[in-house]
């Protein structure tokens, strides 16, 4: 009886444990789908199409082929921009919103998740916005555990490797600039969100600053060389300043 009672004692503990763990691994579940998702695509119902590419199920051959070419041209574009790839975003990819909803997405085209995972919604299953996601999980799988960069230049560059035309002029253009920030722009993610939200030109601004500071600094040895010294110590303010328009300078150019 007496030797019955110490394993009594660990089963009841071992019990509990066991429903703390669930409880636990539910509460994740019911309050962030979307890593839930990105951990276990399958238990959200997507198949895999190939190695770190999921989609829901139910699609055509067509669409199949859609989102592995999407996913190929948005790793080539960070590739391409960074000369090699150091991270390999799973992707999530929907082409219906209720999938995107599923996975725990909201209004937004995509999203990147813990910086190891990328979700696309139906209207963002295309290169621009897949490799808008995947360069701000590479530039953070560059950063060593300290280093940082204010958000304006998170989106900025994203939008810079992403070529999206809606911020960024041609690459043909002398100045890929379509609006030049007459303010500081938002360095945390709190102040990004609120800003960008009311002001979508805050995405143009960010990839202005961003360009110019690339094209003065030797472009894509640029960011090679900031995520360097950022990942030695050097503060990002003393290497990155930010320069705003003096009242005299003309606007730049818009597009309409």
């Amino acid at each position: 009886m007496l030797r019955d009672r110490p394993r009594k004692l660990w089963a009841r503990i071992l019990a509990a444990l066991t429903a703390l763990l669930v409880a636990a691994v539910a509460g994740v579940v019911l309050a962030f789908p979307s890593v839930a998702a990105t951990t276990c695509p399958g238990c959200y119902g997507l198949t895999e199409l190939e190695q770190g590419v999921y989609a829901e199920p139910g699609l055509s051959e067509a669409q199949r082929s859609q989102i592995r070419q999407v996913a190929a041209d948005a790793r080539k574009r960070v590739a391409t921009f960074y000369g090699t790839r150091v991270s390999s975003p799973t992707l999530l990819a929907c082409l219906t919103e209720s999938c995107y909803e599923h996975i725990g997405g909201g209004k937004e085209r995509g999203i990147a998740i813990l910086n190891r995972s990328v979700m696309l919604s139906p209207r963002g299953v295309n290169a621009v916005i897949s490799s808008h996601e995947m360069s701000h999980v590479e530039l953070h799988s560059r950063l060593t555990s300290g280093a940082a960069v204010p958000q304006w230049f998170d989106e900025g560059l994203a939008v810079v490797v992403s070529d999206d035309p809606r911020y960024l002029a041609s690459k043909s253009s002398p100045d890929r600039c379509l609006v030049a920030p007459t303010a500081p722009l938002p360095a945390t993610l709190e102040e990004w969100t609120g800003t960008a939200s009311k002001d979508p030109g805050t995405y143009a601004k960010s990839a202005c600053q961003v360009s110019r500071w690339l094209h003065q600094n030797g472009d894509h040895a640029a960011i090679l060389s900031l995520i360097e010294r950022l990942n030695a110590g050097v503060p990002f303010a003393s290497i990155v300043k930010p320069t705003l328009p003096s009242r005299t300078e003309p606007p730049p150019p818009t597009r309409q």
